[in-house]
Order: C-alpha cells, then structure tokens, then sequence
C-alpha cells in the first residue's frame, strides 16, 4: 500500500501537536515528575539548570516547531517507504 506524502505528513504533524499540548498540560501540573522524566531521557542532566517550570513561555515556539519538524519526518517517512516498496 503506497502512502500519500502530505496525508501521512500532516497525520504526523497533527499527531506529534496533540502529545505536544498533552505534555505541555501534564508539565503545569505535575512539574516534579516530568522534571524527573526529562533527566533520564537526557542521560541524567541537570535540568535544575534549564527547568523553569513554566511551559506557556516558549509554548507556541515550541508547538510550531515540533509540528514543522514532523511534517517534515512525516513526508520523507513516506517518500522512503513508497521507494522500498517498489
């Protein structure tokens, strides 16, 4: 089954805004936790440094970002796999 590369890109990108807004919620309520989480996906960090426990600040920049950027791995996704498929 061939995939349509902007359908599967803007799956991707619509998909990668709603976990975004998901964590942003999660993050305001439970700082602690995600503070926590964050470390260990950064191999134990100090995000004491860098955390300001306040998600609305960079909010939009960050929304806009994450979905661009998946659009993007999105429609190569879909390009690589419509050529292996041939």
């Amino acid at each position: 089954m061939k995939h349509n590369l902007t359908a599967t890109a803007n799956a991707l990108a619509v998909t990668v805004g709603f976990i975004y807004v998901a964590c942003a919620l999660l993050v305001a309520v439970m700082p602690g936790f995600f503070r926590t989480i964050a470390a260990s996906w950064f191999h134990g960090w100090n995000m004491e440094v860098l955390w300001t426990g306040e998600p609305r600040g960079n909010f939009v920049l960050g929304l806009i970002s994450a979905m661009a950027g998946s659009w993007v791995v999105g429609y190569v996704f879909a390009w690589t796999y419509n050529k292996f498929i041939k």
